[in-house]
């Protein structure tokens, strides 16, 4: 390639920068002008917890009622901003409680003094919500509200040549400039940079870091402590968190106990620098980068904070509770940041039969992150990962996805204490669907009473290695079904290393059993809906039905209308119609007349009646008609004869409708009609 082609390229894909966010990223300037900064906007000095907080207030939120119960939806665990690859789905009141969490914490209420523990089984999203708020300080440390700003020393060093050149000294904990105020001025200073009248209290932070400090008071001694002219030698920068650069966001995890200690939380001497500064307590042969020093002013992330030796978790006492953490060789060092650990429940179970990790305990927030008990946010998830777009050359079949989800959600949930209610109807309930009989109070009852519910139970990611398993499976030529899906559910129990019982393998299998007789339910319904599907057939027989209870009503005749001739009401059509909405012979009458009074009274308003708009006869009308006419199109013998031409345009027709009207493709359609059609020749179908 040519350079000028070179050239070209690189020109065009420099002109997707934008050089002006570029340069607000990179703003460097003086002290001076950092006080001018926060004179004009306070806020650029909040702590760790008020800054976290405001970036999840930043997305919005929502409120809803939710039996009975107002809960707040926070955007921010829907990250739209990344295309909701770590949307929280199924949460929204453990998560209401860590932003309460934030929120006391920002306020200055005592929380901020606690490590956040996130605590529940595994595949609950622990990592996934600690994760969101990693990235989300990221993305809000680059916008104008969520500014933040640290500095840098520039001094003068002698070079062993005699030359002076500058030296330049970020400062290692990237705190914040106000730091740089000695404590006893601080109080005047705040409260002119923000009065009262501002409604913002600037905090009063935090003191150097021991490099800072030593620094500080080097030049002090040099200048005979005028404060001016050392503030010369300090330069503010725009401060951006990134956990890639280790700039504010930090990660910490066990590893082998031999191979890891307290240093990379606190830092560790620099041996080489040692001979230039002649000390190893000389801060400037020290590196303070532990995972500790580099989060401050951000977050720090403990995975699996409960499997780490016992000398790091004392490490988290001082620095939960005072804020401060103990380098080698260096007095105790202020920091300012959100720890959030997380934790599976068999090592929660160990810290609260430990006696010695009171004090750990005492200084921890625990946060419970169950599995998802609803049944269309669980859905959410796996819609996320296989949806057509994310799939390519194979079809999901309808309810896939939906049976697979409700498996999942069946085995989290207790046993209702209420005999007349099975767990099926539990998960419908909870589902927001009502049932006879069960009112919001109802569920709010059964939800109290279950204590553990959420806490046990099958994660979403052995679904989703299920799912995947059954895409690249050969048996599906084009398209997966929900039988695929659950027959892999159950081949994988034998192996499943969470499931250590019989008793709980059986169980497994047994709610297996309960989703492919709902399953069966669902598809035998829709293929009734789509055999029934003739508009213009069911408006004729409801027609037919309102002439004759008409007659009925009014003790009248009906008139045939093929002989003209005027005869007693068909009680025998009236009752195959009312029986499919479980109309007894007792309320016949009561029935009949609701239905002429409600005609009446539309036409009192100038308005047709329209079968539509009673749902209980609508769904009897098509029942009767689907009765009328699966024997026409021989259903029953679909599976083991040849069909007639006749026959196959009707069944043809049928299919088409499934594809249109409920997402099936040519090869699901055809095998939900097989099945169907199986289950009728068994004798199941519905009276």
């Amino acid at each position: 390639m040519k350079d000028a082609e070179k050239g070209s390229w690189v020109s065009r894909i420099a002109a997707f920068q934008d050089v002006k966010t570029y340069a607000e990223l990179n703003w460097e300037g003086s002290f001076e002008d950092y006080l001018e900064i926060v004179r004009k906007n306070p806020k650029v000095t909040r702590t760790a917890f008020q800054r976290i907080y405001d970036m999840i207030l930043s997305h919005g939120k929502s409120e809803y009622i939710d039996n009975k119960k107002k809960l707040t939806r926070y955007h921010f665990f829907s990250d739209e901003r990344f295309g909701g690859r770590d949307a929280i789905f199924g949460l929204d009141v453990p998560l209401m409680k860590l932003v309460n969490v934030f929120k006391s914490a920002a306020q200055g209420y005592g929380t901020e003094k606690r490590v956040i523990l996130l605590h529940g089984p595994v595949g609950s999203s622990k990592s996934t919500i600690a994760r969101l708020l990693k990235k989300g300080m990221e993305e809000y440390s680059k916008t104008p509200e969520g500014a933040a700003y640290t500095f840098s020393w520039l001094t003068d060093k002698k070079q062993p040549d005699g030359t002076v050149t500058k030296e330049k000294m970020k400062c290692p904990m990237n705190e914040e400039p106000l730091n740089l105020i000695p404590r006893e001025w601080r109080d005047k200073v705040f409260s002119e940079l923000s009065p009262p009248e501002s409604g913002y209290t600037i905090p009063n932070g935090c003191e150097l870091c021991p490099a800072c400090r030593f620094v500080f008071k080097e030049l002090m001694t040099q200048y005979g402590g005028d404060f001016a002219k050392v503030m010369g030698h300090v330069h503010v920068n725009r401060l951006i968190f990134s956990e890639k650069d280790r700039v504010g966001i930090g990660t910490f995890q066990p590893k082998d106990e031999k191979n890891q200690d307290s240093t990379e939380l606190t830092g560790d001497i620099n041996y080489r620098k040692i001979a230039e500064y002649g000390s190893d307590s000389d801060p400037r042969a020290f590196n303070f980068d532990g995972e500790f020093n580099i989060a401050n002013r951000g977050v720090i992330e403990f995975v699996e904070v409960l499997k780490l030796d016992v000398a790091f978790l004392y490490d988290l006492l001082g620095a939960s509770q005072e804020h401060k953490i103990k380098p080698k060789k260096f007095p105790q060092t202020d920091i300012d940041e959100v720890i959030i650990g997380h934790t599976n429940e068999p090592e929660y179970k160990k810290l609260e039969n430990n006696e010695f990790m009171e004090a750990l305990r005492d200084r921890t927030v625990k946060i419970d992150i169950p599995y998802i008990t609803k049944l269309a946010e669980e859905v959410k998830i796996y819609e996320k990962d296989f949806n057509s777009r994310a799939i390519k050359g194979k079809h999901i079949a309808p309810h896939t996805l939906e049976m697979a989800a409700m498996w999942a959600v069946l085995t989290r949930l207790e046993e209702p204490k209420k005999h007349n209610l099975s767990l099926l109807q539990k998960l419908k309930l909870y589902n927001g669907k009502t049932l006879p009989n069960f009112t919001e109070d109802n569920i709010k009852e059964l939800r109290k009473e279950s204590v553990r519910e959420g806490l046990e139970g099958i994660s979403a990611r052995y679904i989703q290695d299920k799912i995947s398993n059954a895409l690249v499976s050969d048996k599906g030529e084009g398209c997966i079904n929900p039988f695929m899906v659950l027959n892999e559910l159950e081949a994988g129990l034998k192996t499943h290393s969470l499931i250590n019982t019989e008793d709980a393998r059986k169980r497994m299998k047994e709610l297996l059993t309960t989703v492919k007789q709902e399953y069966e339910d669902i598809v035998k319904n829709e293929v009734q809906r789509a055999i029934s599907a003739d508009e213009d057939a069911i408006g004729k027989l409801c027609g037919n039905y309102i002439d004759n209870i008409k007659a009925f009503t009014q003790k009248e005749k009906v008139r045939n209308k093929y002989t003209g001739i005027y005869e007693v009401p068909d009680e025998r059509l009236m009752r195959s119609i009312e029986e499919k909405i479980d109309i007894p012979e007792s309320r016949k009458d009561d029935f009949r007349g609701e239905i002429m009074n409600y005609i009446g009274a539309l036409a009192v308003e100038g308005k047709t009646f329209n079968y539509r708009t009673n749902e209980r006869l609508h769904k009897a009308l098509e029942l009767k008609l689907f009765e009328d006419q699966k024997d026409s199109i021989k259903l029953k013998n679909l599976v083991s004869s040849v069909v007639d031409k006749e026959t196959q345009e009707k069944i043809d027709l049928v299919k088409d409708r499934l594809m249109k009207n409920y997402g099936y493709c040519e090869i699901c359609s055809t095998d939900v009609l097989n099945f169907v059609a199986s289950i009728f020749a068994r004798g199941d179908a519905k009276e």
